[in-house]
């Protein structure tokens, strides 16, 4: 969980600052070194990775039984899926707060103050993929089948997001897939509270919206299939 990302802030993060390093690139970044552009998007790459790998789990349970008696269970399914839904989350966000807390150690320019409202960004971001992958994954029989879907949609997801590079240098076909990509709000929101309005590219109202929406839309999304869920 560390790893991952750490890997990219060093090896990444502070390769291309050095390449970055001067007055008109960063005017590409909204003023600030890349690195403090970068650190936002990590936080909220991590998180993404993380609360839609939470999905395995579901397999896991079925595979091993564990599932079954779960829908057996006295209690209401969709309670129980939304519980599910909301420890994976608050464990994901407190990963993300993690990581964030060492991107403090490498960028120069993020807020204190940001952590908190940035932390809620995260956990809205987490409980809506985390109900993106128990849906997928409740569908699904084998872990491979699950992990060749991850590969396909997380790595140009996060491409699409900004995280890496502003949406202002995509071509226009790009720009189209970009906004409307989920993650590409979630980066923008904690960029908003980390470093300034100055980097974004939408209104944080806009960021709240479109994210709360998406959570609601997953998540009941996912309480529905588990309503429905069988085990052979």
């Amino acid at each position: 969980m560390i790893i991952n990302p750490l890997i990219w802030l060093v090896f990444f993060g502070l390769g291309w600052s050095k390449v970055f390093n001067n007055p008109m690139a960063r005017t590409i970044f909204g003023g600030v070194d890349y690195l403090t552009f970068l650190a936002p998007g990590i936080f909220a790459m991590t998180i993404f990775n993380q609360s839609f790998v939470s999905g395995v789990s579901v397999i896991w349970d079925k595979q091993f039984g564990f599932l079954k008696e779960v829908l057996v269970a006295p209690a209401s399914r969709k309670e129980t899926i939304l519980g599910r839904l909301a420890g994976d989350s608050l464990l994901t966000t407190v990963q993300g707060l993690i990581i964030l807390l060492l991107t403090f150690l490498l960028a120069e320019n993020l807020k204190i103050s940001g952590i908190i409202p940035a932390l809620l960004i995260g956990f809205l971001l987490a409980i809506a993929f985390s109900g993106f992958g128990t849906s997928l994954a409740l569908k699904m029989e084998s872990m491979e089948g699950f992990q060749m879907i991850m590969m396909v949609l997380m790595l140009p997801l996060t491409f699409l997001s900004g995280a890496i590079y502003p949406i202002e240098a995509m071509p226009s076909w790009m720009k189209a897939l970009a906004y409307i990509n989920p993650l590409t709000y979630a980066v923008d929101g904690a960029r908003y509270y980390l470093v300034g309005a100055n980097v974004t590219k939408f209104s944080i109202t806009i960021d709240w919206a479109v994210l709360s929406l998406l959570a609601v839309v997953l998540v009941s999304l996912a309480m529905v299939e588990f309503e429905k869920a069988t085990i052979d």
